[in-house]
């Protein structure tokens, strides 16, 4: 006698299709678990995608603007410490003209000769370079900001600008910080400020003798450019600082948008795993179940 089966074609059919569902549900989950994240690829996003996409994009650029902020601001400090050494060079010669003023011709030869050597590490400091850049030479870094091979030698003046030393253009270096800000930072070498420094010191430099007027005078140039000088420091400084406060800012919105994208795109692993844990229970019914179904026919049932 042939065994007849009980109806139940369309329910067993019904729960292999929602094991099935479990079963994908929980394919998805354990790369979740392993992973971390909500989706290996953007379409797992869903109408999220486009919003982590661009979430994505303003972290890298705002990681381009604390990278160009960092360079700009090694550039500031280098520049910074080579015109605080220029502000000692002329801190220097003012005191050796003070001490000229005595009119003896021992301190005067002093001066001469001290006006000599600093005017050589004067064009040392506006050859001031970083990652093999000159920093004060404006667009045109890659050539010596000073040469003196003609500017040292001759008669110098204590009235007359001169900066037939200056080697670069005339454009100044500027940061771009965010996508509304940019910083301007850059001094080049033909500065006021400088070219004081280098004036009054080809002009003692380059004098077989200094008058009590020639002394007078190349004192009241050499402060006039220690407050030239200064006040460039000052500055760079100023410069540096709304710099490194930009920078912070950029810091600040990545760390703001990194945490937006993880809870875009992460997951709670310890939820998921115990999510995961339901379903293998669900499942490891289900299949129960079905099986239990499959094997009953009418003999069975009837006995």
């Amino acid at each position: 006698m042939v065994a007849m089966r009980i109806a139940t074609f369309a329910q067993s059919n019904k729960m292999i299709a929602d094991a099935m569902r479990v079963e994908s549900v929980m394919a998805n989950e354990q790369v979740q678990e392993s992973s971390g994240m909500v989706s290996t690829d953007y379409g797992g996003y869903g109408s999220n995608a486009q919003h982590v996409v661009n979430l994505q994009v303003s972290v890298t650029r705002a990681q381009s603007y604390v990278d160009a902020a960092t360079l700009a601001d090694s550039k500031v400090q280098v520049m910074y410490s080579a015109v605080g050494s220029m502000t000692d060079i002329i801190t220097q010669l003012r005191t050796q003209l003070s001490a000229a003023t005595t009119a003896s011709s021992t301190e005067v030869a002093s001066a001469v000769s001290s006006a000599q050597q600093m005017l050589q590490q004067m064009g040392g400091l506006l050859n001031t370079q970083y990652n093999g850049e000159y920093v004060f030479s404006g667009a045109s870094t890659t050539t010596a900001a000073a040469d003196l091979s003609s500017f040292a030698t001759g008669t110098g003046s204590s009235t007359t600008a001169d900066t037939s030393y200056y080697q670069g253009d005339d454009e100044i270096a500027s940061v771009r910080v965010a996508d509304d800000q940019t910083i301007s930072y850059g001094v080049t070498a033909d500065n006021s400020a400088f070219e004081q420094v280098m004036r009054v010191l080809k002009f003692v430099a380059n004098s077989s003798s200094l008058s009590s007027t020639d002394i007078t005078a190349a004192l009241s140039l050499a402060s006039d450019a220690l407050d030239a000088t200064s006040t460039v420091q000052a500055k760079l400084s100023s410069a540096a600082s709304q710099i490194e406060a930009a920078s912070s800012r950029q810091t600040a919105y990545q760390g703001f948008a990194q945490t937006l994208g993880t809870d875009l795109t992460g997951v709670d692993v310890a939820a998921v795993t115990a999510q995961l844990s339901t379903y293998q229970a669900q499942l490891t019914a289900s299949y129960s179940a079905i099986a239990k179904i499959q094997s009953l026919n009418l003999a069975s049932y009837l006995r």
